[in-house]
């Protein structure tokens, strides 16, 4: 009996025992895909600094002077203008659409409005700018609903323009901005606003002074993200831009490509990922910061 009972005191103490594995191991697939990004990133830095056909064994600086051209900084200025433009259209419409969402009480209807607003996310973009083709085409969709609203043919194309590729900027990053906004929105009380209108505030104003300020770091974070994704966006801007509209993407992939000019496509590259980075780092400076000590 006693060897019985000294084996199950045993086994108690085993199960008991801290397991000896080192945590941090849990951290080593996470480390490796990190790892391997750095390397990457050091491998394009590397390649900026060096000779057209001497990447490796020539350090210049050419590259960069190639960057500031007039041409390519004015496609670095239209890649920024049409990001800031689609983010800001983004992340306003997504502000009534986070808001049904949050207050609609029809669970169906709810899930509804998920699914819709997370389908960008699940087809291809090869996919949806096909789509926005047959749309905005010259015998599109929208120019057939045109021609019988008017009762004329109507020949209104909006394809291969700005106009057409900001759409599809919009239509494909506004799942960005929604996600967003709506953690926003659903942490702000029903409190505050039932205060408000017991104080006299009328609906715009509760929305005014109370609701957009609390729900402003949520939109400012999926504007955010969606300027980060609109600066590298491709498949967007080529099948829908046309030769008409180009990116710095566009730009990187005929250096990289075709014209077998890798320095000055890494250097775009490092414009590219610069942008996104200053981005954020602005966004943290001029948001204010939450918590403290309680009086």
């Amino acid at each position: 009996m006693s060897s019985i009972a000294e084996l199950s005191s045993d086994s108690v103490s085993f199960r008991k025992r801290p397991s000896r594995a080192h945590p941090h191991l849990l951290l080593l697939p996470a480390g490796m895909l990190v790892g391997l990004l750095l390397v990457c990133s050091v491998a394009i830095i590397r390649m900026s600094w060096g000779g057209r056909n001497a990447e490796w064994t020539s350090w210049s600086g050419l590259a960069y002077q190639q960057v500031v051209t007039a041409r390519n900084v004015a496609v670095i200025a239209d890649t920024i203008w049409m990001a800031m433009l689609s983010a800001i259209i983004a992340t306003a419409l997504a502000l009534p659409i986070a808001l049904f969402m949050v207050r609609t009480s029809s669970a169906a209807m709810r899930r509804f409005a998920l699914v819709t607003i997370l389908l960008p996310m699940i087809i291809s973009l090869l996919v949806q700018s096909f789509g926005w083709m047959a749309i905005l085409g010259p015998n599109g969709l929208l120019n057939q609903v045109l021609s019988v609203v008017a009762g004329e043919p109507v020949q209104m194309s909006l394809l291969f323009n700005r106009t057409g590729v900001i759409l599809g900027l919009v239509q494909t990053t506004i799942p960005l901005a929604v996600l967003p906004t709506i953690a926003a929105l659903a942490a702000i009380p029903a409190a505050l606003e039932e205060a408000a209108s017991v104080l006299g505030a009328n609906r715009l104003r509760t929305y005014r002074h109370v609701i957009l300020p609390l729900a402003r770091p949520g939109m400012i974070t999926g504007a955010i993200l969606v300027f980060g994704f609109n600066t590298g966006a491709f498949v967007v801007p080529l099948l829908l831009g046309g030769l008409k509209v180009t990116t710095i993407a566009i730009v990187i992939r005929d250096q990289m490509g075709s014209l077998m000019n890798w320095p000055l496509g890494a250097a775009l590259s490092i414009i590219l990922v610069s942008l996104a980075l200053l981005v954020q780092s602005l966004s943290r400076m001029t948001t204010p910061k939450q918590g403290g000590k309680s009086g």
